[in-house]
């Protein structure tokens, strides 16, 4: 067995290794591929004057792309736009110094004022890293998805998530991601506040010109579903072509009307507390307007524990 783990080890290595160099080819041709540090690249396309930069990991890449490509770059390439990842090996949080060199270069050479407009994204430790260094692209617009503050247990230490990573600095520069904000356009923080610990996370934002927009019982993978319903690539090209608000956001999370997770944990909530009348209505609007089983059983259900009751549904 120790000698298929190293075998599987090895081509895993092997794997890793190929695809670096595709994606350094790759980034080569399109822009350019730069190694940061030994934990750390950046990949960069040069394309239109407005960018999108991403945060992702290469297991991510790697795992959750047909194409093994950063998710930025299917969406850049969609609309023509440039597109900058900053790739992480593990759960570094770019808590790196190689990275902030990176970006203390940009900022010396103008980078960000070729572009007339540039979107920071990501989500988890990525939104944690996005909101970081947003700092160095003033008037930038940043899309957080569950973004975290800090992992410094001096400011969260009610989070117990993310314990072994504690031992970062989280105090050296680019550290505390509200203050890194401050130089941004608009920022717009996507949590669902039944998730205690992200909620908290997320009011440690707390600028005048950041928005929080609310997916409740959307659960903890929020960034996966968000992009399933096809919400999030829509927030993204909002962002790119300037027009995001929260208006814009209400209107495309409307999807979560025809989600069938969503609905069904709406539905649990309901009837954890005891609102059978709130719960029927729920089941009487998805069986008009879509084929849920489920919902239709559980409308008859309802019906009968409410004409027990001597409620009769408007």
């Amino acid at each position: 067995m120790d000698e298929d783990l190293r075998t599987a080890d090895a081509a895993d290595t092997v794997s890793r290794d190929a695809w670096f160099a595709r994606i350094e080819e790759i980034g080569d041709e399109l822009g350019y591929f730069e190694r940061l540090g030994a934990r750390h690249s950046a990949f960069f396309v040069d394309e239109t004057p407005t960018l999108l930069v991403t945060f992702e990991t290469v297991e991510a890449i790697r795992t959750r792309s047909a194409d093994k490509m950063p998710a930025g770059h299917a969406m850049a390439r969609r609309h023509g736009w440039s597109h900058l990842c900053l790739i992480a090996e593990g759960e570094t949080w770019y808590r790196d110094p190689a990275v902030y060199r990176f970006f203390d270069r940009l900022v010396d050479d103008a980078f960000f004022e070729d572009f007339d407009r540039v979107v920071f994204y990501g989500a988890g430790m990525g939104g944690y890293a996005a909101a970081a260094f947003s700092v160095t692209a003033p008037g930038c617009t940043v899309l957080l998805v569950q973004p975290t503050a800090t992992l410094d247990p001096a400011v969260t230490e009610w989070d117990p998530r993310n314990r072994a990573r504690r031992r970062l600095d989280f105090g050296d520069r680019y550290g505390y991601a509200p203050d890194m904000v401050d130089g941004a356009g608009d920022v717009f923080i996507l949590y669902d506040p039944e998730e205690t610990l992200d909620a908290m996370q997320a009011a440690l934002f707390t600028k005048p010109f950041v928005t929080n927009l609310r997916c409740r019982n959307l659960g903890a993978l929020l960034e996966p579903t968000l992009d399933k319903l096809g919400v999030l690539p829509q927030l993204i090209e909002a962002a790119g072509t300037g027009t995001l608000s929260a208006q814009t956001f209400w209107q495309l999370y409307r999807a979560r009307r025809d989600h069938g997770p969503y609905l069904r944990t709406l539905l649990a909530r309901l009837d954890e507390a005891q609102r059978p009348l709130l719960a029927a209505l729920l089941c009487r609007n998805v069986t008009t307007r879509l084929n849920a089983p489920r919902f239709k059983r559980r409308l008859a259900e309802l019906q009968e524990e409410l004409d027990a009751l001597g409620v009769v549904l408007p």
